[in-house]
């Protein structure tokens, strides 16, 4: 048994690594612009430094449940984060190659922890997941809607390399507070030979069914992420203020790292929760079809589709967790809805920024991102009336 103190640890160095899940992505957004002009990066390769991450996700997150079954949980996400730190340093190198490379090694060590994190949550705290699970997100959110923040800051005050190294200081922070974890690290030998006996997710409409939900909202969410300041600045909405509705966006979602791990274990929750996930992510995107440079009607449309958002990765998360019956499952549920979905997600902000460029409109992006997020709402009816994953 965990003592109280060796409990407070493992919850402050979790959310440390769960800190750098989405920073080194979300610094991104706002410097785009500077790397554009700096490495001479074309428009159209723009949207691959978001898409890099989630094509690494989507390769790898399979292959780092098994690499983690031989090496154990801990030291996996310990190894993988010493290449998320060479590869945040690396992108300060100004040529395209440094930033590309460097961005497929931070989406490594990013998926490292986005698929083993909730397993390891599971087993070190059986019987408070829902806290487990909301620490997780919160920081997961929090910090990198303050790393877009900070990005968009420091670039106007600094520039590109400076940017990019002082943000990237998080990743080495994180990685020295996981070390003591190393001590609780298991090969799981036992679980090893156990897991031969258990039917494999893959061949389970559930655990389809959760990868579709989670490809869903992958693919919306970041192509949200990436066009958002685009698509406001069309409406004629200053560079800033873009950067800020996209900061707020993020933060909208951070109550929903409680509301969705405790609402969805009660009667009726999954209900309210769904019907909250339409009006925001189906419902609230039609205002960005209206042009306008009303800074009070975009706030709340933006505000809205970011509480959308944060309902719809927690949800994801709860659904790895709550529809698992232990820590081998829920691993290999993550791995395998992060493999095909964040290989749809990939596909998001490269192909709509194509669409953008050949139609020179963003209201048809707009209405796809509505209509996916229908099928992601249905997507999670389906899975909130089916029984947990079989062993």
């Amino acid at each position: 048994m965990q003592t109280t103190k060796s409990k407070k640890y493992f919850l402050l160095s979790m959310m440390l690594i769960a800190a750098n899940l989405r920073l080194p992505i979300m610094i991104i957004p706002p410097l785009i612009k500077s790397i554009e002009s700096q490495l001479g990066l074309p428009k159209s390769m723009a949207g691959l430094i978001t898409s890099i991450p989630l094509i690494t996700f989507a390769i790898l997150s399979p292959i780092i449940v098994k690499v983690a079954k031989k090496l154990g949980n801990e030291l996996t996400i310990f190894i993988f984060f010493l290449l998320l730190i060479i590869g945040s340093y690396l992108r300060i190198i100004p040529t395209i190659t440094a930033l590309m490379f460097g961005t497929f090694l931070v989406g490594i060590g990013i998926d490292s922890g986005n698929v083993l994190v909730p397993a390891i949550i599971k087993d070190r705290m059986p019987d408070e997941i829902p806290l487990g699970t909301s620490l997780y997100t919160l920081s997961m959110l929090l910090i990198g809607a303050i790393g877009t923040a900070l990005s968009g800051i420091l670039i106007t005050k600094t520039n590109l390399q400076t940017t990019l190294a002082l943000l990237s200081i998080m990743g080495v922070i994180a990685t020295i507070f996981w070390l003591p974890n190393l001590k609780n690290n298991q090969k799981d030998n036992t679980q090893q030979s156990q897991s031969k006996v258990y039917r494999s997710v893959w061949n389970q409409s559930l655990g389809w069914l959760i990868t579709a939900f989670f490809g869903l909202q992958s693919i919306v969410y970041y192509s949200f992420i990436t066009w958002l300041p685009s698509i406001l600045e069309s409406s004629g909405i200053a560079s800033i203020t873009a950067s800020n509705l996209l900061t707020l966006l993020q933060l909208s979602g951070l109550p929903c790292s409680f509301i969705v791990p405790f609402l969805s274990v009660r009667t009726g929750g999954m209900k309210k929760l769904l019907t909250m996930l339409f009006i925001g992510y189906a419902v609230a995107p039609l205002g960005y079809l209206i042009s306008t440079s009303s800074l009070v009607f975009l706030t709340i449309v933006t505000v809205v589709t970011g509480f959308g958002s944060g309902l719809a990765f927690n949800m994801a998360v709860v659904f790895f967790t709550e529809k698992t019956t232990n820590p081998i499952q829920t691993a290999e549920v993550s791995g395998m809805a992060q493999s095909a979905g964040y290989l749809l997600a990939a596909i998001g902000p490269t192909l709509f920024g194509f669409l953008q460029s050949s139609t020179q409109s963003w209201n048809l992006i707009i209405i796809i991102l509505i209509l996916l997020s229908i099928l992601l709402t249905l997507s999670g009816i389906f899975i909130a009336h089916h029984k947990p994953i079989k062993e």
